[in-house]
């Protein structure tokens, strides 16, 4: 299913549009769906890599504190 979209495009943006869309010859509905699918891929792949980085730490931290724990535990048994 498609969506109709009204769009304001930025002069220099929709030229050089244009002129890409001269050489390539695809509609400009698809040429856009394109950027916009591959803006969004590249978009989630950012936030999908921010939170790994926040569960890497969250699991960095937890561990330090299971090895503090077992040190402990290994030290009473001495």
């Amino acid at each position: 299913m498609s969506k109709l979209l009204s769009l304001k495009m930025d002069d220099r943006v929709f030229q050089e549009t244009e002129k890409v869309l001269r050489k390539i010859r695809i509609p400009r509905n698809a040429y856009v769906n394109q950027a916009v699918d591959f803006y969004n891929r590249c978009h989630n792949r950012v936030l999908v890599k921010r939170k790994l980085q926040k569960d890497v730490e969250i699991l960095k931290k937890d561990t330090e504190r299971f090895l503090k724990s077992f040190e402990l535990l290994a030290d009473l048994k001495e």
